[in-house]
């Protein structure tokens, strides 16, 4: 081949005009497809194509299921007038022919519309941005309480489903209806690439199979792929590309394989992407920010900083811990008062506004831990070595100092930059050891001590201020050191020094908070919790009352008594269980600018004002309020996005998603831990206690293991049982037997693997022995015996 002739330039487009036009002047040309499909070396290239529906052919079976979406300007024309409404699509977990759309801007009550049935949906899909239309008053229904999940094989009997939406509308009083509506166009589609399974056609050969994603607000997915066979029993990722107007479910390609489905690391990355949490590698631009190694503190480092290398100062840390953000220090002064100290790592020393480790430190928002992975905000090299305060190394600070009286109350405060070098690393077990140890005097332990006597003082009076000390179930695992699989689960212990230690945490930050906001009224960065509004409590009072015991919510303060005097002498684990019902009664707490904003209050906390600022190593939100105290004390420069509370205001609102869904991807990850516990544990018989009571089921608490799971009273294919609920006690009557919150029971609790993708905790009941419903403790779990998954070693 001569060195002429030997590149060929074709040209590849999807625009027939462009396609035309090219060929005319000689220039070889092909569409996107016909190109890959002529790739004959690369045959699976194909199944990345994107399904291109012609608008033209969408007609082609004559039949249309959908009614057509209106454009743009049409629908942005009805919002203005008021003729539709604009809002967020919310798919139901529970029932795929449901979903509600919250409506921007509006007025608190009308914030949610319901939409019911496959045609008001209109092809809209969890998160997009729609326009609605409201149904006239004599259309509109209620929330229905039916569970429908689509689990159709590869149909498009549109029949059914009408069948189906007229189990929906069941017979409700008026005022139980919610204003309706149907969908009449989208505004923007949130779509993204899905994890899940495929489901096979049943169909030999066929090259068109369904896609059933693990997010069951997500519809089915229809894609083309040569390799279903290879993809069964597999977690694979699909993206959407378009839902014509004849088609049941949206069409959509193959975009990745990410493994079989129960392995460790497969779980942990579908769980990652199904959360949105950012968990690539960091990238190449994102590193070279990083300092240069062997780091040393300079010079120029200790302009604006203090140096407190001589003071004795320690760290008390979970086992284990290298992100340590934080270490205190005590020691009384010459005037006999105390002076106490908390330092946190620096990290806005190592991260500087705007650049690329800025930005993606930005974006992740937080660290996320699961079980056996900690997924960092920012590089090892800062997270696990140059900002952690470890022991006996020289580190850059920000320190809170505080002159108090013996009796805790602030006489001065004061903050600055520092360097400090930590004199122990402790772990919370050791510090306790050290304060009860009548043989150790050291500086250490006499600094420890004089801070856990001041933090007592502190919670004691925080209590009567009416701060709430709630309680929820936490789990910790003991892993395999072989195979890195759970093999026994305890509920944490809190100690005194874990008390300790938040007790200056909370007012290091409460400190820094009236700090920036004195400095800046109108752009400080802080974390509010709001009041629940009085209907959440309904369910904690009932309970209550069902004990005899009364709960009162009006305030904080009178909560936080009522709770504590709650008990039962012949009931221990009462008082927990009640706490942890208010937990689930509160708000979330979040971020937000100042100047956006009235209400600061911090509920749980009973403080009138409140920050982020002890753990920067693990949450963007620290290092923001970080820069706002050093540019107060001039120890820094400010920069423009700092002090503009609506580039603020956006940081905040990624800021509280980032943390809602690190907050879910823990509970994710110990459930699917939890799993792997009791597939290899197989079945066992514990006893639990009624959270809830529900219409067909009640959900039970099971101390041992901290698990929750829902009992439930009507299975497919078993005679239903008599059960009669009572919304106002609450309780649940099933034959003769009723069943009320916090009533003791006992479950077994076996590992249902019959649906692989969403394998869950089976609980049914085996006391009190009800004829039909419970079971005996000892009856074989159908799904135990399969043959273990050749297990890998997770590299940690």
């Amino acid at each position: 081949m001569s060195a002429e002739n030997h590149l060929q330039v074709i040209f590849i487009t999807n625009d027939r005009k462009n396609k035309e036009k090219a060929i005319e002047e000689g220039i070889p040309a092909f569409t996107c497809e016909e190109y890959v499909k002529s790739l004959t070396a690369n045959p699976e290239l194909i199944d990345r194509l994107a399904c291109l529906s012609e608008e033209g052919n969408e007609i082609e079976n004559g039949r249309i299921i959908f009614s057509e979406h209106l454009p743009l300007s049409k629908l942005q024309q009805g919002i203005k007038s008021g003729t539709y409404l604009q809002g967020t699509f919310r798919a139901s977990r529970e029932n795929y022919l449901e979903a509600t759309v919250w409506v921007h801007g509006d007025t608190e009550e009308d914030k949610e519309i319901i939409l019911q049935g496959l045609k008001n949906l209109n092809r809209a899909v969890h998160e997009d941005i729609v326009a609605v239309e409201l149904l006239p008053k004599n259309q509109w229904v209620a929330p229905s309480s039916v569970v429908l999940h689509d689990e159709g094989q590869n149909e498009d009997d549109v029949e059914k489903e009408e069948e189906r939406e007229r189990i929906l509308k069941t017979a409700v009083s008026e005022k139980m209806l919610k204003p309706t509506g149907r969908v009449v166009g989208i505004i923007k589609r949130n779509w993204r690439p899905y994890c899940g399974m495929l489901s096979k056609s049943d169909i030999k050969e066929s090259r068109r199979h369904l896609f059933t994603p693990a997010d069951r607000r997500i519809p089915r997915i229809r894609i083309e792929t040569r390799q279903a066979s290879a993809l069964e029993g597999r977690r694979i990722i699909v993206a959407i590309d378009g839902w014509p107007r004849n088609s049941r479910y949206p069409n959509g390609h193959f975009v990745k394989n990410l493994g079989e489905v129960g392995e460790k690391e497969t779980e942990t990355e579908v769980l990652l992407l199904e959360h949105d949490v950012p968990h690539q590698p960091f990238s190449q631009a994102v590193l070279s920010f990083l300092p240069k190694m062997p780091w040393s503190i300079t010079e120029k480092d200790m302009k604006n900083r203090e140096d407190l290398r001589h003071l004795c100062v320690c760290s008390v840390d979970p086992p284990g811990c290298t992100d340590i953000d934080d270490a205190l220090h005590c020691r009384e002064l010459e005037n006999g008062n105390l002076e106490v100290g908390v330092h946190i790592a620096d990290v806005s020393h190592f991260i500087r506004p705007g650049n690329a480790l800025d930005q993606e430190s930005a974006r992740r928002g937080t660290t996320v831990y699961l079980c056996e992975k900690r997924i960092d905000m920012v590089p090892e090299l800062l997270s696990s070595n140059l900002c952690s305060l470890r022991c006996n190394v020289d580190r850059l600070a920000f320190s809170c100092i505080w002159e108090m009286n013996h009796d805790a109350e602030i006489l001065k405060v004061r903050f600055t930059k520092s360097v400090i070098n930590s004199k122990a690393s402790l772990t919370y077990a050791e510090a306790q050891m050290r304060i009860d140890s009548a043989a150790m005097n050291d500086d250490i332990t006499t600094s420890l001590r004089g801070l856990n006597k001041l933090a007592k003082i502190l919670k004691k009076r925080r209590i009567e201020k009416g701060a709430l000390t709630l309680s929820s179930p936490e789990v910790r695992f003991h892993m395999d050191s072989e195979t890195h699989d759970p093999i026994d689960l305890q509920t944490k212990e809190l100690r005194e020094t874990n008390s300790m230690v938040e007790e200056f945490m909370l007012l290091a930050n409460i400190s820094v908070a009236k700090k920036i906001h004195e400095e800046f009224s109108e752009h400080a960065l802080l974390r509010k919790h709001p009041a629940p509004p009085p209907s959440n409590y309904e369910i904690l009072v009932k309970a209550a009352k069902s004990k005899n015991l009364e709960i009162k919510t009006d305030t904080a303060k009178s909560l936080a008594d009522s709770l504590d005097r709650a008990d039962s002498p012949t009931f221990p684990y009462l008082n927990t269980l009640l706490r942890i019902l208010a937990t689930r009664c509160m708000m979330q707490a979040v971020y937000f600018c100042s100047g956006m904003d009235n209400d600061f209050h911090h509920y749980g906390l009973a403080s009138p004002i409140y920050t982020h600022f002890t753990s920067p190593i693990r949450r963007y939100a620290d290092i923001i309020v970080h820069r706002l105290l050093a540019v107060a004390i001039g120890a820094d420069c400010t920069y423009p996005e700092l002090t503009d509370k609506h580039k603020l205001a956006d940081l905040c609102k990624n800021l509280n998603f980032r943390h809602k869904m690190a907050q879910y991807a823990q509970r994710a990850s110990v459930a699917f831990h939890t799993q792997l516990f009791f597939k290899s544990k197989g079945i066992v018989s514990e006893e639990a206690y009624i959270l809830f009571v529900r219409k067909n089921a009640i959900v039970v608490l099971i101390p041992k293991y901290g698990l929750e799971g829902t009992v439930f009273f009507e299975e497919k294919d078993k005679p239903k049982p008599k059960l009669i609920y009572d919304d106002e006690v609450p309780s649940l009557k099933i034959e003769d037997t009723v069943f009320h919150i916090f009533d003791k029971v006992k479950v077994k609790i076996m590992l249902d693997s019959s649906n692989l993708q969403h394998q869950k905790i089976r609980m049914s009941l085996v006391e009190p022995q009800i004829p039909g419903i419970s079971i005996l403790a000892d009856t074989p779990n159908m799904d135990s015996d399969e043959p273990e998954r050749k297990k890998k070693k997770h590299e940690k």
